[in-house]
């Protein structure tokens, strides 16, 4: 692998004149700062300097008291630190390239509750129990015109020529892969001007780092284009959500998948079950990880392909957790909880720590749902339909909060609290139409 400075020497080569330090944020999106090429050298060397809470800002950017980064710091600076492995020059901005970084504090100490690291630290818990992970993750987004509205009406779902309606895509389709984002499929989805492109999987931290590289490229190229590209789960009244399919392998030292047992109940190994048993003992748990946001909870409603109840089966569509591959080799769990808002690397770490309780407990996996969809099956406990909710389940969680770090989960409650008051707070325009006139 090469090292930084090699990198560095490789973009002078090549016309590089900026390099991108990037620090993912808890919602998921790019926190950066743009540096000269030839200053990149001493900062790869000492770090470079950045406020020391932008990575747990609130979705405002609202600097939030007691957020763990903040005043507890005198809100002094944090260095950042590229990684090589995540090294891309970025084709639809010329001349610039990026890193993604890590985070500590100017005394050295790791800050542990940014994303890619609290992931980094769940892989570590799992190769101490001998296993890796391999992740996808298939996002649903709306492209949308300058003034917020759809690009276009109707529902044109699969549709030839919707597929390709706007020029962003075909964009898409050439530049993402030169940044590591291999397309596998790509299609208009169910909303108007909704699509859905994925992508293949990646081991360890490479399969969110994808995600999160897929993610803003769709909003930086779709501003380009003079459009805007969100992931947001429900930007419209009566039109679809916006999921974001998590897809997970467990792996063994050797990098094989374990899912598969074709002799065994349910084709699935003794370790998939534990796995997939754990996810469901701890879904409330950790359901405000795939679902951060109120209205990421606007998205769940019936027979619209997002799960309500805590469910497995095969090939089920309204089940939590649904199972993939028809070959041994291809097996592997299907989480269908998280939205499009939600953070890869966090939902990546708490699916994991959910199985990896699962396997150190030894849970027995209940049966599959089915015949019918699981989420008309009265027998299946509801996920959490409330923030409040679903954030109180997440703390009183102890075996997450082992896994996750206390550092981690008391940023993630307080911040996720602080926008949610503020949620709480605000007077909206259907209280004004009830209530004003007649009251």
């Amino acid at each position: 692998m090469k090292t930084v400075v090699e990198i560095l020497d490789d973009w002078q080569a090549k016309d590089i004149s900026w390099v991108r330090f990037e620090l993912p944020d808890i919602h998921g999106t790019a926190r950066v700062k743009l540096v000269p090429l030839q200053a990149a050298y001493q900062y790869a060397e000492d770090g470079l300097n950045m406020y020391g809470g932008a990575q747990v800002l609130d979705s405002r950017s609202d600097v939030v008291p007691g957020s763990g980064y903040n005043t507890e710091y005198s809100y002094a600076d944090q260095l950042l630190r590229p990684d090589p492995t995540t090294a891309q020059s970025i084709p639809w901005q010329p001349g610039h390239a990026r890193f993604i970084c890590s985070a500590e504090s100017v005394d050295g100490t790791p800050r542990l509750a940014s994303p890619r690291q609290l992931l980094d630290k769940v892989l570590a818990e799992a190769k101490a129990m001998g296993y890796g992970m391999r992740t996808g993750m298939e996002y649903e987004n709306y492209f949308l015109n300058p003034d917020g509205t759809p690009l276009f009406g109707g529902h044109h779902i699969f549709n030839p020529v919707f597929n390709v309606f706007h020029p962003v895509v075909l964009d898409l389709f050439e530049q993402l892969p030169k940044v590591g984002v291999d397309l596998i499929t790509a299609n208009s989805e169910y909303g108007p001007g909704q699509f859905e492109l994925n992508f293949g999987p990646g081991d360890g931290l490479a399969g969110p780092d994808k995600s999160y590289t897929y993610k803003n490229a769709v909003k930086e190229i779709a501003h380009k284009h003079g459009l805007i590209g969100t992931f947001m789960s429900k930007p419209f009244n009566g039109l679809a959500g916006c999921g974001a399919h998590f897809h997970i392998s467990l792996l063994d030292a050797a990098g094989a998948s374990v899912m598969a047992d074709d002799t065994a109940e349910h084709g699935l190994s003794e370790a998939a079950k534990a796995f997939i048993a754990g996810n469901l003992k701890y879904a409330k748990a950790i359901y405000t990880l795939l679902v951060p946001t109120v209205n990421c909870l606007k998205r769940r409603r019936p027979h619209t392909f997002a799960p309500s109840n805590i469910s497995w089966g095969h090939e089920d569509r309204s089940a939590l957790i649904r199972i993939k591959g028809g070959s041994a080799s291809s097996r592997h769990v299907e989480q269908r909880g998280a939205s499009g808002l939600s953070n890869p690397y966090i939902v990546a770490a708490g699916v994991m720590a959910a199985g990896l309780l699962g396997i150190r407990e030894g849970l027995e996996l209940m049966p599959p749902s089915g015949p019918g969809p699981a989420e008309d099956d009265p027998k299946y406990e509801q996920l959490p339909y409330d923030m409040r909710e679903a954030l109180d389940h997440f703390e009183r969680a102890e075996p997450i909060r082992e896994l996750l770090g206390d550092e981690f989960c008391d940023i993630w409650l307080t911040v996720r609290r602080y926008e949610l008051q503020r949620f709480e707070d605000h007077v909206t325009d259907w209280e004004r139409t009830e209530y004003l006139e007649i009251y």
